[in-house]
């Protein structure tokens, strides 16, 4: 029995069949059954009679068929005289990650109008008359494109593997080799629980969403959670992206034109700040007043580009770092004081909660063990690249190592300077993400029913990317950032609420216990993270700095 399935033991009701959304229904090719007293035939009914005795209730429209025997809809089933002979014999679901469907006739198509499992040889004691009531959103929502388990991996790997993976290696300053490496995959393995986690709530508590769960966990003090737990992450990722961009874009501009400082009004593309409010006011902000984020979409495959080229990188530059660069192991490799800032860090790169369950909804087949197979493959992977990146960075940079990992490296390495280049460009794009998150938690909390208002829009759009821009022009320590945001927001969405409603929706054994250990460990990184963190900030303690 699969662990998914001991999840909801105590819960009969929801059984995989009762948790896969509903399919709708496909034309099948059906021979009648001999227990059926229905009609085989397609031929219409006597005037002012309805088949199969039915009383004399005039027949909807969308349930006569049209003369050529074509179904009105979609989703009405087509009886034929004989089932076609290169249908398949078996009874049982088979995906295809293309799209592959078999047409009315029983041949092979790709986006044909009459779509069909491949299921045969399957007698129908009944059919039920269609129903005269059709709703076109449900309609719409049914034929909405699906992605297979390949495309779902892809979605949430990109969602973990994002900004945070600079800071790994700064991770692992602060927890020690041994400590910060064991860290990683210990919250590796917990994140991949409260992922399913979040989709097994939704199933208990009948709703859709993760804000939606909360809600109806906790009322409206669990709406507030939430909300504020979203946008704290999200306005956390636009301060972080903004920091990125001045320490990389400068650097590339220093190294491709290096008389370019001493060059009037030029020399602003070499200034960190300067480079910083023109790309941000220039660039991410037009893009963060697009209303649809589907326009931002071509954004997540340059990002998956730019990390692999980071990670490739750091593994390559290092051994060509000069030793002067290099820093020492310090103290003890087993552990270090900065346990709780390096949760932190971790956090804020492996929360996806957020999208989990998006990345469900999408699945063709949405069933709990498919998506866990999924969350899987995707925190593993993801779990790779991490310690590749931070047991590279960490054993070059040493007691050295920095928020932003790149910014150890010399400026005029080429390598190290593309890699610079596409991760710049990628915040410029992504920033726009994370503010499109922000100002939909805005505007579901405050005027939830209310239509698109452009004035709003205006004003939150632009006070969000302007305060975040402020922001990040009075620090250039990235790992400050990722220690604050990751200890309150990734705390809250990773480890505090998702077992919280498990715990309430669920009846109390062994899983609910794992559940509220859980929570205590998220509280407790949480209070200790963030009074550590405030400290480091008011006395300015900790990593060294260096703002180009």
């Amino acid at each position: 029995m699969s662990e998914s399935q001991k999840l909801l033991q105590e819960h009969p009701s929801d059984s995989d069949s009762d948790l896969e959304p509903e399919r709708r229904p496909s034309p099948l090719h059906l021979s009648p059954s001999p227990s059926s007293s229905r009609a085989a035939s397609t031929s219409p009914a006597p005037p002012g009679s309805r088949p199969n005795g039915f009383g004399q209730k005039r027949q909807s429209s969308f349930a006569q068929p049209r003369p050529d025997g074509a179904p009105r809809t979609p989703n009405r089933v087509r009886f034929e005289d004989a089932p076609d002979a290169g249908s398949n014999g078996g009874g049982e679901w088979i995906e295809l990650e293309g799209d592959d469907y078999m047409s009315a006739n029983g041949h092979y198509r790709r986006d044909g109008v009459q779509r069909l499992p491949l299921l045969t040889g399957i007698e129908a004691p009944s059919v039920t008359v269609a129903e005269e009531s059709f709703d076109p959103e449900d309609y719409l929502e049914s034929a909405r494109p699906r992605s297979g388990m390949r495309s779902a991996f892809m979605n949430m790997a990109n969602s973990i593997i994002g900004a945070g993976i600079i800071g790994q290696p700064y991770a692992i300053r602060n927890a020690g080799l041994v400590t910060g490496t064991a860290l990683l995959i210990g919250l590796t393995v917990v994140v991949d629980w409260t992922v399913r986690l979040i989709v097994i709530n939704s199933k208990l508590s009948g709703t859709d969403s993760f804000q939606a769960t909360v809600q109806h966990c906790f009322g409206r003090s669990g709406l507030v959670a939430i909300s504020l737990a979203q946008w704290l992450f999200a306005f956390g990722g636009m301060v972080a992206f903004c920091i990125i961009v001045g320490d990389t874009i400068p650097k590339v501009m220093d190294a491709l034109f290096p008389s370019l400082s001493d060059m009037s009004f030029l020399w602003l593309l070499t200034d960190r700040r300067a480079i910083m409010v023109l790309l941000i006011l220039g660039i991410s902000y037009p893009l963060s007043l697009y209303r649809d984020i589907a326009k931002l979409a071509k954004a997540s495959g340059f990002a998956l580009i730019s990390m692999s080229v980071i990670i490739v990188t750091v593994i390559t530059q290092s051994f060509r770092v000069p030793a002067e660069s290099k820093g020492q192991l310090r103290g003890s490799l087993i552990i270090h004081s900065g346990i709780f800032e390096a949760i932190g860090v971790i956090s804020f790169a492996f929360v996806c909660h957020h999208n989990s369950l998006l990345i469900y909804g999408s699945l063709r087949k949405p069933t709990i063990d498919r998506f866990s197979r999924v969350t899987h493959y995707s925190t593993g992977i993801s779990l790779v690249a991490c310690l590749v990146m931070a047991l590279s960075g960490y054993l070059t940079f040493g007691d050295k190592t920095l928020g932003n990992v790149l910014n150890n490296f010399p400026n005029d390495n080429v390598m190290v300077n593309i890699a610079r280049l596409f991760f710049g460009l990628n915040m410029l794009t992504t920033l726009p993400l994370e503010a499109f998150v922000c100002r939909e938690v805005m505007n579901n909390y405050w005027f939830p029913d209310e239509p698109f208002h452009p004035n709003r829009h205006l004003i939150f759009s632009t006070s969000l990317v302007l305060t975040a821009l402020a922001l990040s022009l009075m620090t250039c320590d990235l790992g400050i950032v990722f220690e604050l945001f990751g200890a309150t927001s990734a705390c809250a969405l990773a480890f505090i609420l998702p077992p919280l409603c498990y715990i309430k929706l669920s009846k109390k054994s062994s899983k609910t216990y794992l559940a509220m250990a859980v929570v205590a460990f998220g509280c407790t990184v949480m209070v200790i993270s963030i009074i550590k963190t405030t400290s480091k900030m008011a006395t300015g303690a900790g990593a060294p700095v260096q703002c180009s």
